[in-house]
């Protein structure tokens, strides 16, 4: 099995950070800081598909409580491993955002409607298990330079988002109160990290957060009113919708979508098991993007969406520096728990995202930096052609990942079919990464030696 991430000795001794289980309180206070880091986005897409298909507020909360239920078990199975699911990693697990275009075009069909859009999601779902092996073996097509790429440009992608999130968003865009409270988040990160120790520390996402949602809350950011309305106590139902029907055509769209996806996970775990030190190999990138398959099908079940890794996520765990994925696992019993209490669910999405903007210029810009440190280890030497070829590799390969965020219009004659590729700059550079290092620097058995002797550097 190809090992191509982590330090040499990962396996060397009797327990990884990676697999330490961490005192209560501190498994607690990291997955919370988990939750709080992801939530936004876990509740994002419910509220646009919701919306789309007319849906009742109430209707529209249920699919916020499936969905926060199908991310927690999810991320459990992801980070804690069950059987030959999940790649026991520090990941969190939550609905793409690539899948909202055509799920948006479904559930406004009379042709497809919600049923159909769920019988299209445990079908993709279905193909993407299948597919998991052959994913897999495209570890062996990840040498660092086009790893280091990867997950640089997956930083790259993050910035809007933490940007859009200090800007705020409709009439409050640009105020100067969004911007205060996402710059007190963020100094309030910088001062504990350099002052405070241990646990404290580790918690400085948390904190900060926990501060701006003061800040907020003083500055009359936040309307507790939406907490009232809620229910105490609600139970997860699969199939509220009716059960599904199955569209072909809504089956390829979603199922190609999935293999965008399933490359997607494959950047997010590189870059996770390069910061945690272990290496992962073919079955462990098979077992990992066999998650994403199992979510989806389980998220059509229960009236939910597509899955994927969470790449906000992976910021954490560089900023924090906390490697067990015990934390995630317990990440995701907290998230299956809010989905079972609907007004303690509420209460964490009035956070606003100005408070999210400070902790996310922190946690995406460490993803960048991630992929610098990994393309740190590759050799330019302008003696060596296969050198020389690295640096072209990754300088077009960055500049096509950043193209769909330099200009939105770039790609909007293409076929609609092809907008999951060309939307996504992770993926344009995961693709332009894999085909120029093979283009000039081989097959991998041609790069075998050097990619260990990087690995090793590493």
């Amino acid at each position: 099995m190809s090992t191509i991430v982590g330090t040499p000795n990962s396996r060397s001794t009797a327990r990884e950070p990676v697999d330490e289980i961490l005192p209560p309180v501190r498994l607690f206070a990291f997955g919370l800081q988990h939750v709080l880091v992801m939530y936004a986005g876990a509740i994002a897409v419910p509220i646009l598909i919701g919306g789309a298909a007319k849906l009742t507020t109430e209707q529209i909360a249920l699919l916020i409580s499936a969905d926060l239920f199908v991310c927690g078990l999810a991320s459990l199975i992801q980070s804690a491993g069950l059987w030959k699911f999940g790649i026991r990693l520090p990941m969190m697990m939550g609905v793409t955002f690539a899948a909202v275009p055509p799920m948006m075009v479904m559930v406004t069909s009379p042709h497809v409607g919600l049923t159909g859009m769920f019988g299209a999601i445990i079908a993709a779902g279905l193909v993407a298990i299948a597919a998991a092996p052959l994913v897999g073996k495209m570890v062996h097509f990840f040498p660092p330079v086009v790893t280091g790429t990867v997950i640089a440009v997956t930083g790259i992608n993050l910035i809007p988002v933490g940007v859009g999130w200090v800007a705020g968003r409709g009439d409050t865009a640009g105020d100067p109160i969004n911007l205060l409270i996402s710059l007190v988040v963020l100094l309030s990160i910088m001062v504990i990290t350099k002052h405070a120790r241990g646990m404290i520390r580790n918690i400085a996402v948390l904190l900060g957060i926990i501060i701006g949602f003061v800040l907020a809350v003083i500055l009359g950011k936040v309307n507790f009113g939406a907490v009232r309305n809620m229910p105490w106590f609600e139970l997860v139902e699969p199939f509220h919708f009716g059960m599904p029907t199955f569209d072909l055509g809504s089956i390829i769209a979603l199922s190609i979508i999935m293999m965008v996806v399933m490359v997607e996970t494959t950047g997010m775990m590189l870059a996770v098991a390069e910061m945690v030190g272990k290496k992962i190999g073919e079955k462990d990138i098979t077992r990992g993007v066999r998650v994403d398959g199992l979510a989806t099908v389980i998220g059509g079940i229960f009236n939910t969406f597509p899955y994927v890794s969470y790449s906000q996520n992976v910021g954490l765990v560089g900023v924090t520096g906390i490697k067990s994925r015990w934390v995630c696992a317990v990440a995701g019993c907290i998230m299956m728990v809010l989905a079972l209490f609907p007004k303690l669910s509420t209460i964490f999405a009035l956070i606003p995202q100005s408070v999210l903007g400070g902790a996310g210029i922190v946690m995406f810009g460490m993803v960048v930096a991630a992929g610098i440190k990994v393309l740190s280890n590759v050799s330019y030497q302008d003696s060596d052609d296969a050198s020389r070829n690295n640096l072209i590799i990754v300088a077009v390969s960055v500049v096509v990942g950043m193209m769909p965020l330099v200009n939105k219009q770039l790609f909007s004659q293409m076929p609609e079919w092809m907008s999951p590729f060309t939307h996504s700059g992770i993926v344009l550079a995961a693709v332009t990464s894999l085909l120029l290092n093979l283009y000039l620097n081989g097959l991998p058995k041609a790069q075998s030696k050097e990619l260990h002797e990087t690995a090793a550097r590493a």
